[in-house]
């Protein structure tokens, strides 16, 4: 890892902060003034920046502007005085990660340092992946699916439907059929037929001759003689009135049409993608879609999976548009905290990658600080839990038997919210009772499948959080002085032996399903003296 920098020209914030770094194991390099840090970033750069905000030499805030223009996405600490909010407001506009008021308490300023590290962590990975970033995006299956369909069709000019709800991606898929077919040299021409008035929409699409209708004083090619030796995107096919479907179903079938109030036949040389949010099959059974046209452009059809379907790429979009957003409006792009995140991933998204793109957007412009958390997130993702609840173990239904390291356990099955979907992600459940030192997880057999939290017997009929009171009131009549970290070190080594057994010993996978950085997870196993 590479080291944090500390600059500050009092030697007594230096040498104290040196020691600390030291004890939790991270590098440190020490400045007295903002120039040699500036010089230094010709050969090196940190890890984390923390910075005095006045020094001999230059201000912390002209010190922060300056590094950030080299390494945009370093998180920087200013170090300043409590009655010093300008200085604060300053830093935090220029892009700071956060303040550090003076004189200020170790442990939290320890804190606040790794968690810049572990964010720094965190982005220098999304960095890398962004700046690979394909024309799509999605791990899920569904899109995997997508992806390969797409590559089949990529040396042919079979006319495609792409099925899937507003705001799931359906234009750009067309684009990258376009792209990766034998016509990428021709025109890509888009038209939706929902947003043009009917009388319009003929014209707009075959064109018209002068004088065919009040006000046609010239003649105007329409978009398929525009898209002629290329793709004409035809979106929302469903609403296109019945009259004109006839014409277009003409175009299909013999490649040739006419302008309005045209005489002479004009070829057709355009392949033909249509999209929809509407079900077709039923269209054509209410009677306002051509049966036979549904079947000329149902060729190959592509079903576009609504986000809630693919909530494992709502991390990988949302740091995408974070950034996209930032650079669109020139400013320092924001991070997400894993919690926002959890709570993103947990929402339903009526408006999939559009609406994800929105919030991003605003995120972008209202959120108050670099870091974005829960409570920073728009009003409509407010009330969305990022957990599950689980109802009472007397109303569950027969357990699926589920074995757990260590404990006797039963398999609780959990319920998502109306609001989550069922596709929330999984919930954890803490255990801790004298009898159980192992915290059983959560297993999810596939995505989609519902998730299966493992409970101690014990816990299960008379609810771990008694387990946890009863023990707590036992060690606290006793007279103990330190019931706090008793049971804080028990629950904290039960979930990450739990986790490291799920990982078989992978820490920095153990680390990313705890929600924490890496270097907090290799701490936590020294303290603990955990077997990995």
């Amino acid at each position: 890892m590479k080291p944090i920098w500390i600059v500050d020209d009092d030697q007594s914030i230096r040498f104290v902060l040196e020691k600390a770094l030291a004890r939790e194991d991270l590098p440190v390099r020490s400045f007295t003034n903002p120039r040699d840090v500036l010089t230094a970033l010709d050969d090196d750069e940190p890890q984390v920046l923390v910075s005095d905000i006045r020094m001999p030499g230059g201000s912390g805030i002209d010190l922060l502007s300056k590094v950030k223009a080299r390494l945009p996405g370093l998180p920087v600490i200013i170090m300043t005085a409590y009655s010093d909010l300008d200085s604060a407001v300053s830093a935090f506009q220029g892009g700071a990660f956060e303040y550090l008021p003076k004189p200020f308490d170790l442990t939290k300023a320890i804190e606040l340092i790794r968690r810049a590290v572990d964010e720094s962590v965190r982005e220098d990975v999304a960095d890398e992946r962004l700046q690979q970033m394909p024309e799509m995006l999605g791990q899920a299956p569904a899109m995997q699916d997508v992806f390969r369909a797409i590559g089949r069709l990529s040396q042919s000019n079979v006319t495609v439907l792409i099925t899937g709800e507003s705001g799931s991606g359906k234009e750009l898929v067309a684009h990258a059929l376009h792209k990766h077919s034998p016509r990428a040299n021709g025109p890509f021409v888009a038209i939706n037929t929902a947003a043009i008035p009917k009388d319009l929409l003929e014209s707009e699409l075959f064109g018209h001759e002068r004088g065919a209708f009040t006000g046609a004083q010239t003649m105007r090619r329409g978009r398929f003689e525009q898209a002629d030796g290329g793709t004409l995107f035809l979106d929302e096919i469903g609403d296109m009135p019945f009259d004109l479907q006839t014409r277009l179903l003409r175009v299909l079938s013999d490649g040739q049409f006419y302008r309005v109030g045209g005489h002479h036949p004009l070829k057709s040389n355009v392949r033909v993608i249509a999209a929809t949010h509407q079900n077709l099959e039923d269209r054509v059974r209410q009677g306002v879609f051509r049966e036979d046209l549904f079947h000329r452009l149902n060729v190959i059809r592509l079903r576009l999976p609504p986000l809630r379907e693919r909530r494992e790429d709502v991390p990988t979009l949302a740091r995408f548009f974070m950034q996209k957003s930032a650079k669109d409006l020139g400013v320092e792009a924001k991070r997400i905290s894993e919690n926002a995140l959890a709570r993103l991933m947990a929402f339903d998204f009526p408006g999939n990658v559009r609406q994800l793109e929105n919030i991003c957007h605003w995120l972008t412009v209202m959120a108050p600080a670099q870091v974005i958390e829960p409570k920073d997130l728009p009003p409509e993702l407010m009330g969305v839990a990022p957990l599950a609840p689980i109802q009472p173990v007397a109303e569950l239904a027969p357990a699926v038997a589920v074995v757990a390291p260590s404990t006797a356990s039963v398999a609780v099955p959990l319920v998502s919210s109306p609001s989550a979907g069922p596709y929330a992600p999984p919930v954890v459940l803490p255990v801790v009772s004298p009898a159980a030192v192992d915290l059983p997880a959560v297993r999810v057999d596939g995505f989609g499948a519902p998730p299966v939290a493992v409970l101690p017997v014990a816990a299960a009929q008379n609810g771990w959080i008694s387990d946890l009171e009863r023990e707590a009131r036992g060690l606290l009549d006793a007279g103990q002085t330190d019931v706090w970290d008793q049971l804080t070190r028990r629950f904290e080594a039960c979930l990450i032996h739990t986790a490291l057994d799920l990982t078989r010993g992978r820490r920095i996978e153990a680390a990313q399903k705890l929600g924490i950085g890496r270097n907090t997870i290799t701490r936590k196993i020294q303290e603990l003296g955990i077997d990995d």
